[in-house]
């Protein structure tokens, strides 16, 4: 898979033009976070400067501000991670996506009948963030809050998709690829197949590789905030090839609309 590289939040707030009314510490405060969080949450100062183009007195000033109000922290190896009151921040910031997803999820259940669902890769795991069930007696339901690894999940395979294949295996690799059924992949390299067809096809599928009996078709939110992902699951009986026909496209244009809401 090739990726267009993404330039630092702070990168692009330099080299931008400044945004009309925008306070420009600020706007480096929130992208040095920002900058951490994509490099797994850990970095010292001279890579953030080289990450975000701006000079070390600015970068030590910024941190150190931080720092004081928590968002940062500064471990003995002098390094910098990020810090507890940003769990606040995450939390609230995950029910409010959940908010927003709940009327395209509604939408979805109404069109195919099935339970629909919303997912986010957080860290190496993947939780469900919002779940709409199906009004079927026999249906499926996913706790909101469960994590689960990404490996044997539709929603993980759709937003590992979108990530270059040497992270994917290097998340492969710390994570393991534990069997849950006889249909869960555990080959790094058939694994990244089914990635490249994702990728390719536009949707990812999990064959009961989670549980048996279970089918499910997950497509990423694309440009969103977090890497995200929604899916319609429901007893392999129902959902059948044309319901999955029928479900790409809803669900393509159900990710594509809560990506307009986030923006």
């Amino acid at each position: 898979m090739i990726r267009k590289e993404r330039r630092s939040p702070v990168a692009e707030a330099n080299g931008g033009k400044a945004r009309t009314g925008s306070v420009q510490s600020i706007e480096r405060a929130f992208g040095l976070l920002e900058t951490m969080a994509d490099a797994g949450g850990m970095m010292g100062l001279s890579q953030l400067a080289n990450a975000s183009g701006l000079p070390l007195p600015t970068i030590h000033r910024l941190v150190r501000t931080l720092v004081d109000l928590g968002y940062l922290r500064q471990e003995p190896s002098r390094q910098y991670v990020l810090g507890p009151r940003l769990i606040r921040l995450g939390e609230s910031s995950s029910h409010m996506l959940s908010v927003w997803a709940r009327p395209h999820l509604a939408r979805l259940v109404d069109d195919l009948g099935e339970s629909a669902n919303m997912a986010m890769l957080d860290g190496d795991q993947i939780v469900y963030l919002a779940q709409v069930p199906s009004r079927h007696s026999m249906r499926m339901f996913t706790e909101v809050g469960r994590r689960v690894l990404p490996h044997c999940t539709a929603v993980g395979k759709a937003i590992l998709a979108q990530i270059p294949e040497a992270e994917v295996r290097e998340l492969l690799h710390r994570t393991g690829m534990p069997k849950h059924t006889d249909n869960t992949i555990t080959d790094p390299d058939a694994f990244t197949a089914q990635l490249r067809n994702a990728e390719e096809h536009g949707y990812a599928m999990d064959e009961g590789e989670q549980e048996l009996g279970v089918r499910c078709v997950a497509v990423a939110v694309p440009d969103a905030p977090s890497r995200l992902a929604m899916s319609i699951s429901g007893p392999a009986g129902r959902m059948t090839e044309a319901l999955v026909d029928r479900a790409v496209p809803l669900l393509t244009q159900a990710a594509k609309s809560l990506s307009d809401d986030l923006r």
